[in-house]
């Protein structure tokens, strides 16, 4: 699965493919954002983690990755 973060101050967004479940990536974000921990952490699909603090959120946007079409086909 895809997730973006956008991060206050930062010209770029990270974007990293999870091995998460939606719901988890969901409630890790919403500890995040409720003052539960001061990092955001999410594991991409390689074991790498990627965290963010809290306070620098913008967005977090969670959804499938879109499949890219390869070959030739017929118009």
């Amino acid at each position: 699965m895809e997730v973006k973060i956008g991060v206050q101050h930062a010209p770029r967004e990270i974007v990293l493919e999870s091995g998460q479940s939606v719901e988890e990536v969901e409630r890790l974000v919403n500890e995040a954002l409720s003052g539960k921990t001061q990092l955001l952490s999410l594991q991409d699909e390689k074991g790498r983690k990627v965290l963010v603090p809290t306070d620098r959120l913008a967005y977090v946007e969670i959804g499938e990755p879109t499949v890219r079409k390869v070959g030739f086909g017929a118009l």
